[in-house]
């Protein structure tokens, strides 16, 4: 018999469960899962503050549904569903009736207001990607006004800001608007001493959930970045240009609230048993209680799991830990196998302040961290980037770095600039092309000696136990190697200890290991060489010519490159390189960041390929690209 599960909400709970759904039923032909949401894109709720504060652009916190469920048994609908009847067993919205047969309910929250008289009416909110983009523009705009202002009065009103809410998110947002002011600053010639930026909250202290000694340090980075902080702050009433502190009324043409948050309108209207803002009750399977084939997750949990006294948090590791237990219960009823209860461990909480500093306290649920400026950075982007790889895999993990460290801004990434700084590829045409010069002239010079007699071996060193002087040969050897003279030269170097060269010292335990290898491979029991070793004597001369080729051309520059880069190290381990090795070396690694593109044939062939590349199916289901 054929069933249907309805997920309904793709932020972070809902893709979570559908992606766990979509695992353990993905054999079942007859179970049918389906995602409904009134966005075609999955919003990254926790960085809207680095698009509205222009740190991050704007894509870079949209994930596409159905990028996200490729090739998996999934369909993703676009609706606004505006009621839910429990008894059908049906979701309903305008233009469409949905029947289930389980119901995933992940709506999310919406800002709340208190019943603050013109909260709601005039300030502006951080709850969504429209939200993001609005503020980024109103910032903007608010400074280029600024910049022509010649009333004083309404210059100082349009160049404050205040922030209602000292959470995370207020914090988080406040930080930004600080870097974003020095941007703003220097791009419309204003002093930044008269920018005033706020945070107002009327509890007695920002973020509260935090240990002290991080909500101290916190406090400090907002004094350092000039920030003013104002809590225990009686807050009656907004207007459009003011926010009112008791009788105190505080000016700004900018006001934003992030002062709470309650269940959405749908969730508000629902025929169900609801606490704490529009929260909907469940039993320990994350089942409302009042409908057992209706879960619920992410922000719209109301559990208090066994032995606590609050509820489960608002936070996106509930989602995610939530996620898979729903999506387990849902198949155990399936499939008739006892359902799992939900015990939340959490692992601690982080707020970045700017793009740069941090706190957070982390840790293991019954052992918690406290750390601070680059190390809770790293701990927040790292979190991220796990999330997002079990949401879209390489693809989004390789983007969210993109933003983050490479194609930043005024240093604005916890590791500054030192990833960011990038030149144009035309810089690096020059020496690409004399670095393939080199390799097809190495070539070139070896090939009518490995023609005429492929078992004259000239670039492997003798056997240890061959008669000789060995190490003569080996250095002889490693200035044919390397060598820019003429191929005769370079086989009198062969032939002759007087022109040996002094090759790169290397670590005995290297050495040793080569020599294994070596001795298993290319040497005879009486220190001759094996028919491998002309093989690979063969093969390493094709190849430094086809090196040389492609990187003149621009074609596979990144693989070349890093080729260039493998063959100096094994030349240098087996202790034949000389001190010119260091240079080919070094240009390698210098042109790997795709030079090709410029007058080469990766600009036209590596488009082609990654279109052909994303038409393979295992390749869109595991994320195996770039965008």
């Amino acid at each position: 018999m054929l069933k249907k599960i309805v997920v309904l909400g793709g932020g972070y709970g809902g893709v979570v469960t559908t992606k766990h759904l979509a695992k353990l039923f993905k054999k079942d032909k007859d179970v049918e899962i389906q995602l409904i949401d009134k966005d075609p894109y999955h919003t990254l709720l926790t960085e809207l503050h680095e698009v509205a504060a222009n740190r991050a652009p704007e894509e870079s916190i949209q994930i596409e549904l159905k990028k996200i469920f490729a090739g998996q048994n999934v369909d993703v609908v676009l609706d606004y569903i505006d009621n839910i009847d429990f008894n059908s067993k049906e979701l309903r919205s305008k233009k469409h009736t949905y029947k289930y047969d389980y119901l995933v309910i992940g709506t999310g929250c919406k800002p709340t207001f208190f019943g603050i008289p013109g909260a709601e009416e005039h300030a502006m909110t951080l709850w969504s990607y429209e939200d993001a983009v609005k503020l980024k523009i109103q910032v903007r705009r608010m400074f280029s006004e600024a910049a022509k202002e010649t009333d004083p009065a309404i210059r100082k009103k349009k160049l404050s800001f205040v922030v209602v809410g000292a959470g995370f998110t207020g914090v988080e947002l406040v930080g930004e608007l600080a870097e974003f002011r020095d941007e703003l600053c220097k791009e419309f010639y204003i002093d930044p001493s008269e920018v005033r930026l706020v945070v107002a909250d009327m509890a007695p202290k920002i973020l509260p959930i935090l240990p002290d000694k991080l909500i101290d340090k916190a406090v400090k980075r907002l004094n350092k970045m000039n920030v003013e902080i104002v809590t225990n702050a009686k807050i009656t009433g907004v207007t459009k240009s003011s926010v009112l502190l008791g009788e105190k009324e505080l000016e700004a043409a900018t006001i934003v609230w992030t002062a709470g948050v309650e269940g959405s309108d749908l969730v508000g209207k629902l025929d169900v048993q609801q606490e704490g803002r529009k929260r909907i009750v469940t039993n320990d399977k994350l089942q409302s209680v009042d409908h057992e084939d209706v879960y619920i997750v992410g922000d719209n949990i109301f559990y208090i799991p066994e032995g606590e006294t609050r509820p489960v948090p608002q936070m996106v590791e509930n989602a995610e830990q939530a996620g898979p237990i729903i999506a387990h219960n849902i198949h155990a009823d399936v499939k008739g196998k006892p359902k799992k209860s939900y015990k939340p461990g959490f692992h601690g909480t982080m707020v970045c302040i700017g793009s740069r500093y941090g706190v957070a306290n982390v840790g293991l649920p019954n052992k918690m961290f406290m750390v601070s400026g680059f190390f809770a950075m790293f701990c927040k982007h790292l979190i991220n980037m796990y999330y997002l790889f079990t949401v879209a895999g390489f693809n989004k993990v390789w983007t969210y770095m993109m933003h983050e460290f490479f194609h930043v801004n005024n240093n604005r990434s916890f590791v500054g600039g030192h990833f960011a700084k990038r030149s144009p590829n035309f810089w690096l045409l020059p020496l690409r092309i004399f670095v393939g010069y080199k390799w097809l002239q190495e070539g070139l010079d070896k090939l009518p000696k490995v023609l005429k007699n492929p078992s004259d071996i000239f670039l492997i060193p003798a056997a240890p136990q061959a008669k000789g002087d060995a190490v003569s040969a080996a250095s002889a050897a490693a200035e044919a190697v390397t060598s820019t003279v003429d191929a005769q030269a370079a086989a009198s170097a062969v032939q002759s200890a007087s022109t040996a060269v002094t090759a790169l010292p290397v670590p005995d335990f290297i050495t040793n290991t080569v020599n294994w290898f070596m001795n298993i491979f290319f040497y005879t029991s009486d220190g001759g060489y094996t028919g491998l070793a002309s093989v690979f004597q063969t093969g390493m001369v094709f190849a430094e010519i086809i090196i040389g080729i492609l990187l003149i051309a621009g074609l596979f520059t990144a693989v070349s490159s890093i080729v260039t880069v493998a063959l100096g190290i094994m030349i240098w381990s087996s202790s034949m390189a000389s001190s010119e090795m260091l240079w080919y070396m070094t240009a390698g690694v210098a042109l790997i960041g795709g030079s090709g593109s410029m007058f080469g044939l990766d600009y036209y062939v590596l488009p082609w390929l990654k279109k052909q590349w994303r038409r393979i199916p295992l390749v869109r289901r595991w994320y195996l690209y770039t965008d």
